[in-house]
């Protein structure tokens, strides 16, 4: 339990810095510090349980889509404020580096495996933003559909 407590304060940090170089609003800072920390805990424990970092990287991306579109409903902004600094956390920088680094080394075998993983878990943070959008869409177009035909009757 120390360990994911200790992930999610490292996140805070890491998530604090990255709205501060994408010149986030001062009063959306604390949203997308959370919203990063909760996003890299998920992933942490779906790498715990399922101990698959695209797993990882798709519920990750899927809390942060979602917390996002919330702090953006209730602090009447728009969502990219809080989805990019809170997933630049989720984003495999190291992979990309690892892969490279055995491009130079002329080990393509292990390039490969390893610019597949990286392929697959920048795939599964697009698929969770898009997943989470597109259900929040649909959410929202049946309440909206509720309402209306609330108002009919």
């Amino acid at each position: 339990m120390t360990f994911f407590i200790c992930q999610f304060a490292l996140a805070l940090f890491a998530t604090a810095g990255f709205s501060v170089i994408f010149r986030v609003p001062v009063r959306h800072i604390p949203a997308c510090v959370l919203i990063g920390a909760f996003g890299w805990v998920t992933y942490e424990l779906s790498m715990t349980y399922y101990s698959s970092a695209a797993f990882g990287c798709f519920f990750g991306a899927c809390v942060v889509g979602l917390l996002s579109n919330i702090a953006a409903h209730y602090l009447k902004d728009a969502a990219t404020i809080f989805i990019i600094p809170g997933i630049l956390c989720l984003v495999p920088g190291a992979a990309i580096f690892n892969t490279m680094a055995a491009l130079l080394r002329d080990d393509f075998g292990d390039a490969a495996e390893i610019g597949m993983q990286t392929l697959c878990m920048a795939g599964a943070i697009a698929l969770g933003l898009l997943v989470i959008g597109a259900a929040l869409r649909i959410f929202y177009a049946l309440i909206r559909k509720t309402v209306t035909l609330k108002d009919k009757f």
